[in-house]
């Protein structure tokens, strides 16, 4: 899976999954603009895991969930690379509690940075894409999004959203050479897990038939094989990278 002289777009890639990814398209050939929006420390220091192995990155502050910031993250990209080919919607955020107990505050927030971000990014990067004939939108959702989690309705509908919204985007763009995908993890310990409590994390556990918590790597893998040449047949796709949680 080689993406020599490809150039990737990640959101929220400064920390957790995002920056797995991040690297792994690096360490396979693509220029990558490192999106963050609050962690800029952590955001520079995969630049330079990046940059001091040989490859080529930048990093760039965006509210993704705003359009005017969405455009400037692609912009950025194409300032400094010359192209898009690949862009992996990733920036997320939860804010979990019982529907009952749940403010307009929670709500909007999440649809915002969850599913609103995506519309942006997508919005901003299919025009050069269609312009160069050539594109990779992977789109990382949840399995929450898929079977539904108590104290969870804001990020189920936002997960959900982004797997109908794919589907939906992949008909309209593949005339142009341009494929649409979602990876949907299962229970990955980043710092959006954290909040879970020790019971919550053993009842996952219990219920994963192999028997253990995927690694924010395992996901970028899946992600990579989206981006690269070897999936050019796919697209509308959702992969499960969870273990077996949510088998169908």
């Amino acid at each position: 899976m080689n993406l020599n002289n490809r150039v990737a777009v990640v959101t929220g890639a400064a920390r957790g999954i995002g920056r797995a990814i991040a690297i792994e398209l690096a360490q396979r050939g693509a220029a990558v603009v490192v999106n963050y929006n609050t962690s800029e420390a952590a955001a520079h220091e995969v630049v330079e895991h990046i940059t001091s192995r040989g490859g080529r990155a930048i990093a760039h502050k965006a509210d993704v969930s705003r359009p005017d910031e969405a455009n400037a993250l692609i912009k950025a990209a194409l300032d400094a690379f010359g192209k898009l080919d690949i862009l992996v919607n990733n920036a997320g955020i939860t804010r979990d509690t019982l529907l009952m107990t749940m403010s307009e505050e929670d709500w909007d927030a999440v649809i915002g940075a969850d599913l609103k971000s995506v519309f942006n990014c997508c919005k901003a990067a299919v025009r050069p894409m269609i312009r160069a004939r050539y594109g990779r939108i992977v789109n990382i959702s949840s399995v929450v999004g898929l079977v539904g989690q108590g104290g969870q309705t804001n990020y189920a509908a936002a997960k959900a959203g982004i797997i109908g919204f794919s589907k939906s985007l992949a008909k309209e763009l593949g005339s142009r050479n341009i494929t649409v995908n979602v990876v949907a993890p299962g229970f990955i310990p980043t710092a959006l897990t954290d909040v879970l409590s020790e019971e919550q994390k053993q009842a996952v556990l219990k219920a994963t038939p192999l028997g253990r918590f995927g690694t924010p790597e395992e996901v970028a893998y899946a992600v990579a094989f989206f981006a690269s040449d070897e999936a050019a047949f796919i697209t509308g796709a959702v992969l499960t990278v969870d273990g077996g949680l949510v088998m169908h």
